[in-house]
């Protein structure tokens, strides 16, 4: 399962790299955002990022799940605090979040491994 941790940031970062080197202003600018959003601030990064895994749960965006899901692990997030974020996540999505939910687990346990 440790590959697919590597193979997500590996592919990520690769496209991220693509993207940026259009040189396109509003792509900057959007990343740059993205980037500042969840940095420290009247919010702690924890909070943010669980936010943000609730967010992407409900979007049901399995890439922003990863995301957030590696985020929190950096930021020392127990399990079960991800559980609890992941249970409201799906309560406010719904059954349809259900596979998401699955790759969400399926990852969380991949990154624990990663250790």
């Amino acid at each position: 399962m440790i590959d697919q941790v590597d193979e997500f940031n590996s592919y990520r970062a690769k496209m991220n790299d693509k993207i940026l080197s259009e040189n396109n202003k509003v792509l900057k600018r959007i990343f740059n955002l993205d980037t500042n959003a969840f940095s420290e601030g009247a919010l702690d990064k924890k909070t943010k990022e669980l936010l943000g895994l609730v967010a992407s749960t409900v979007l049901r965006c399995d890439d922003c799940v990863k995301y957030h899901l590696e985020a929190s692990h950096k930021e020392g997030i127990t399990r079960e605090e991800v559980m609890e974020t992941l249970s409201i996540g799906t309560l406010i999505g719904g059954t349809i979040v259900i596979p998401h939910l699955r790759r969400a687990f399926e990852y969380w346990e991949a990154l624990e491994n990663a250790e």
